[in-house]
C-alpha cells in the first residue's frame, strides 16, 4: 500500500484575506476624498479657461467668480488668479493644495496647478 503525495493547497489564508481587504477599504477611503478635489479641478480649468477670454483684468476676475459661485468652488478666488499678459495673449495661472486627513497626525497633501490662455485674435 502507497500512499500518494500530499497536495498542498494553495490560496490566501484568512488572515491574509483580511489584510488584503483591510488595505483597499483603506485606499477606497482615501480614493473617495480625493475624488471631489479632482472634479473641483475640472470646474477651476473650465473656469479660468473661459474667464480667461475676457479683456480687462477685472472682468476676468469677476468672470471666475461668476463661475466660482456656479460650480461651487472653494479652493481659489478670482483674487488668487495671477493674470499676465504675453505678446497679445492673456495667460491665467492659478495654484493650490488640498489636505485629506488620513489618520492621527497623517495628511494627503495634493497640489493642483494649471493655467488658461485666450484664444489669438
Amino acid at each position: 500500500m502507497t500512499r500518494g503525495l500530499k497536495t498542498r493547497q494553495a490560496g490566501i489564508s484568512f488572515v491574509g484575506l483580511l489584510f488584503v481587504v483591510g488595505v483597499l477599504a483603506c485606499l477606497g477611503v482615501l480614493g473617495a476624498q480625493a475624488f471631489p478635489t479632482v472634479i473641483e479641478y475640472q470646474a477651476i480649468q473650465k473656469a479660468v479657461t473661459k474667464s480667461a477670454q475676457e479683456g480687462t483684468v477685472i472682468e476676468i476676475r469677476k468672470s471666475f467668480d461668476k463661475a466660482a459661485q456656479v460650480d461651487d468652488i472653494k479652493s481659489v478666488t478670482g483674487k488668487d488668479l495671477d493674470i499676465t499678459k504675453v505678446n497679445d495673449q492673456i495667460i491665467v495661472k492659478y495654484a493650490y493644495s488640498r489636505e485629506i486627513h488620513m489618520f492621527g497626525p497623517a495628511f494627503l497633501l495634493l497640489k493642483y496647478e494649471g493655467q488658461g490662455q485666450s484664444t489669438a485674435k
